[in-house]
């Protein structure tokens, strides 16, 4: 009897395996074309259950609450009816996975099920910008349980008598900006709260599903590949604006990322030791000459979800000595923080790790002398690398959920510019990005100090002036026994050799 009962658990168990994988490859799917990837829309599904899940486990959400979120609103270049190309907001895709701006979402805390609300649109709209889509369709493309208009927020929800509703509202650990919370006529008949789902969704966000992490992965491959592109076409003579341009239409061409994650960084010569450089004051505009290094920084995204990944490299194809010291002290701090991330791991003892590494080779090179523990005492790393060593990546860049509750910032030079001190977690998705530069008045007020003064050789470094950086960066998801490596770029100083001299054949 006891073997019968659980050969028919085993077939009730396959049974409901099977009608669950039935039922996700009948979901709608989002996709570009056939060399692009589909992206099913059960990947959301899972993502508001786990958040419901989440709110349910935290005995402060009082019961019949309901969770609301506002979409990301179409809007036009400052006073024209140009518009600008609409993205959603990340917190609304992360939800949703809704691509039309002006919507309105609702998640019933206590039953799982989710409403969309989509505008009223007008008779003309049809003329102007195409087929007016019924709720139902809606309803079925983003798999929801129901879907209502926008005008009728408010009296929809009143119909299911929710005691909170659970309103969106806290402060981005990177941007130091305010997330707007969901507003519509009549939200004032409800009772409201703004503090505790942040926390919550934002946590949910750092913790990437099977689904989110195969996205990702397509993101850096795409990526990955237009990199390759680019170091295949640069030429002495080119304009930086040439190479974002290379990656874009690669991009765009052969993975359908109509968005990049961010501003291109195409730093050529002493333009790479401007961290950010590229932007409209400084728009990529520098020929590259024979002999520069480029520093190039761009990633493409795919349905909402980011890539990073800088690859610096000669412009003609040949390392000078000189730089290839530089270049291949960044890559050994590199690959000593990817074999030391791993749970449980500080990324702060991360960033440091990175410091040691780099600093040991510098005065290896000549460049620095004395004791590296005295030199980490002084932060002299941070001379050479003001940045941290990397950052959450997901629906942004630069990720939520850097700075929770209980972390604290540092504010030491260098550590201060960290975008999470967090301990490392499973499924977590971080870059790694290690640089040495020689930025002017870094070097400048080094030399100024004696207590970082006493560690340089000037006359070595100063003939570094000029020469701008190296950054290298990729993509790693943390996995339970270490970290998976998305990015795929040639990394050695032998491998981008060989690769771009191929590219000239």
């Amino acid at each position: 009897k006891d073997k019968s009962r659980e050969e028919r658990k085993s077939v009730l168990f396959l049974g409901l395996a099977l009608l669950l994988l039935i039922i996700e490859m009948a979901a709608p799917v989002f996709e570009l074309g056939p060399k692009t990837l589909p992206v099913n829309v059960s990947l959301h599904a899972t993502n508001r259950a786990r958040l419901i899940e989440a709110l349910r486990q935290n005995e402060s959400v009082p019961k019949g609450s309901v969770v609301v979120l506002q979409g990301g609103e179409q809007v036009q270049r400052y006073c024209t009816d140009t518009d600008i190309v609409f993205r959603q907001e990340s917190f609304f895709h992360w939800a949703f996975g809704v691509l039309e701006a002006d919507c309105f979402g609702s998640i019933d805390v206590d039953s799982g099920k989710a409403t969309l609300y989509f505008p009223r649109l007008p008779e003309v709209y049809a003329t102007w910008m195409g087929k007016i889509h019924p709720l139902e369709h809606f309803q079925k493309k983003y798999a929801v349980e129901f879907a209502q208009f926008t005008d009728e927020v408010a009296s929809y929800l009143k119909t299911g008598n929710p005691s909170t509703l659970l309103l969106l509202r806290g402060v981005n650990s990177d941007s130091g900006s305010t997330c707007r919370a969901a507003a519509f006529d009549g939200i004032g008949d409800f009772k409201t709260d703004y503090t505790l789902l942040h926390p919550v969704i934002v946590e949910c966000r750092v913790i990437k599903t099977p689904e989110e992490l195969e996205v990702l992965r397509y993101c850096n491959r795409i990526s990955s590949e237009a990199h390759k592109e680019v170091m295949r076409k640069i030429r002495p003579g080119m304009k930086e604006y040439q190479l974002e341009s290379l990656f874009l239409h690669e991009c765009y061409f052969r993975g359908g990322c109509r968005h990049c994650s961010y501003t291109c960084i195409a730093a050529s010569g002493d333009n790479a030791a401007t961290l950010h450089y590229g932007h409209a004051g400084a728009p990529n505009d520098k020929t590259v000459d024979d002999g520069d290094l480029v520093l190039f920084d761009m990633g493409g995204e795919y349905y909402c979800y980011a890539s990073d990944i800088t690859c610096s490299y000669p412009v003609n194809g040949k390392f000078t000595a000189e730089q290839r010291v530089i270049y291949e002290a960044v890559l050994k701090a590199s690959r000593a923080v990817m074999a030391a991330v791993k749970p449980g791991v500080c990324w702060t003892d991360m960033h440091l790790l990175a410091d040691r590494v780099q600093l040991e080779a510098l005065i290896e090179a000549g460049l620095l002398h004395g004791d590296v523990e005295a030199m980490m005492e002084a932060r002299m790393g941070a001379v050479f690398m003001p940045h941290g060593l990397g950052h959450f990546m997901g629906l942004d860049v630069h990720d939520v959920g850097g700075y929770p509750e209980g972390v604290q910032r540092s504010d030491l030079p260098g550590l201060k510019s960290l975008r999470t001190a967090r301990v490392l977690k499973e499924n977590m998705v971080l870059t790694i990005e290690p640089g040495i530069y020689f930025i002017d008045h870094l070097l400048n007020s080094a030399m100024a100090d004696p207590k970082l003064k006493c560690f340089m050789n000037v006359e070595a470094i100063n003939k570094y002036r000029k020469s701008g950086g190296v950054r290298i960066e990729d993509d790693v998801i943390v996995t339970g026994a270490g970290m998976e490596l998305m990015t795929n770029v040639p990394r050695t100083v032998e491998d981008i050799e060989a690769f771009m001299r191929r590219g000239r054949e």
